[in-house]
């Protein structure tokens, strides 16, 4: 039988740990989950919002379609796997304290929560929780929002596709958890996170939060891990486009919750943006053919099928606050703007393998600027206090980036000493399905 190396016994260890945690845990208070139709947290709020939060979990298979379809032959199971196994540890991670860092009692200046508060989902039931959510359970509130927590560091993968090896990825996908994205839910969505006081952000579904992170995460990956080996000129063409456009389909399918959910009540709010969603997936994939074909590139699936994603993710930060035809504006030139960073990025050093800074990152980056120009009293009204709201969107905006950035970097250089991210030349030209998996597809 061949030796199991030891960071197994490692992640087998913390299993157990949870689990007899789990068990000795105090029973559960009498009446935790009684649910009580009080005419604004309603039975017809709670159904929309178990929809909604079905909607965002399976954004993550999407993805692992999505990426899965562009990559090399021998990297499919690998790269499916790496957004599918996020499932399992986010989901465990934010309930023993991923919620409670997020949305739990602010320590202090607006930084993190308390991660006591909600332990092993202690006290989270069907009663709503007055300072996150009054129109659904608190127990829904945080199954909503693990859902967000589960697809983030899932799109980072695609920057460092079919060189990172299986175990380490883990490891750091569990750092980032705790370092980045717990921070930024708290600083952006907690009544008390700093940029949601101090600076009013207003990101209604994850532009910062979820798409700016990923993204620049994703280029600080491609930049730490390298370039992959081409040993020959096609080992990287896509594996399977129909799997790319079907990731694409399930992801603005998925999306509908993404953004609908996001008001948190089966209301008006959800239906607009439900139909600026749409409007705006529309938008952008039809826009992304359309500058394709004058680049001489003809019209394909793998266009057809980014383009729509970038335009789900412009519309992402604002889709409850801009009107309809301000969604086709917002989406149009988003999709101008991540086509030419894709293309420039193809022209550069950077391996940033499936395009993730170009079209996650910079879609929720300009996105958010874009916020500010539209939403509420954004810049487009011409007062003072628009020019305020479209400051303090560029001055969030870059807080993210820079933290994210420089934290990314110190997050794999720890996970790189612990275990060595970049598999070797021989597993990265044997494929990673078969050296990380030991599967074919």
């Amino acid at each position: 039988m061949k030796k199991v190396n030891k960071k197994w016994y490692v992640f087998m260890g913390i299993m157990i740990v949870v689990a007899l945690l789990g068990a000795f845990l105090p029973v559960e208070e009498e009446g935790l989950w009684d649910f009580v139709d009080d005419g604004v947290c309603t039975s017809s709020n709670v159904a929309w919002m178990i929809t909604a939060t079905i909607f965002v979990l399976m954004m993550t298979p999407g993805l692992s379609f999505f990426y899965g379809g562009m990559v090399g032959r021998k990297n499919v199971i690998s790269t499916i796997l790496q957004s599918f196994i996020a499932m399992g540890i986010i989901s465990m991670m934010w309930v023993v304290f991923g919620f409670s860092l997020s949305f739990g009692d602010d320590l202090g200046f607006g930084l993190i929560g308390d991660p006591t508060q909600f332990f092993m989902f202690h006290g989270v039931g069907a009663k709503p929780f007055p300072t996150l959510t009054a129109t659904i359970p608190l127990a829904l509130y945080a199954l909503f929002q693990m859902k967000f927590a589960i697809i983030t560091p899932s799109l980072i993968t695609g920057a460092f596709a079919e060189r990172v090896r299986f175990s380490a990825y883990m490891v750091f996908m569990m750092l980032f958890c705790i370092f980045i994205y717990c921070p930024l839910a708290h600083w952006t969505w907690h009544p008390d996170g700093f940029l949601h006081r101090l600076l009013g952000i207003h990101d209604f579904a994850g532009g910062i939060v979820v798409h700016a992170s990923s993204g620049v995460a994703a280029l600080a990956g491609a930049l730490f891990l390298g370039r992959r080996t081409h040993s020959s000129e096609n080992e990287h063409l896509p594996a399977n486009v129909p799997f790319v456009i079907l990731g694409a389909a399930l992801l603005w399918l998925g999306w509908f919750g993404f953004n609908g959910g996001s008001g948190l009540a089966a209301d008006g709010i959800a239906v607009k943006a439900f139909l600026n969603t749409n409007t705006a997936g529309a938008t952008a994939m039809m826009a992304w053919v359309f500058i394709d074909r004058m680049r001489g590139v003809k019209p394909s699936g793998m266009g057809a099928a980014v383009g729509a994603v970038v335009g789900l993710v412009a519309i992402t930060p604002c889709a409850d606050v801009v009107s309809v035809g301000q969604s086709f504006t917002i989406a149009f030139l988003t999709a101008l703007v991540c086509n030419a960073a894709v293309y420039r990025t193809n022209r550069t050093r950077v391996d940033d393998a499936l395009d993730v800074f170009p079209t996650h990152g910079t879609g929720g980056i300009f996105a958010t600027i874009l916020t500010g120009v539209f939403a509420y009293d954004g810049l487009i009204t011409g007062t003072k206090e628009g020019f305020l709201v479209f400051v303090n969107s560029i001055i969030g905006v870059v807080i993210v980036v820079v933290y994210t950035f420089c934290m990314s970097l110190l997050l794999y250089w720890v996970t790189n000493k612990m275990i060595r991210m970049r598999v070797s030349p021989e597993s990265e030209q044997k494929g990673l399905d078969i050296s990380q998996h030991n599967e074919t597809y």
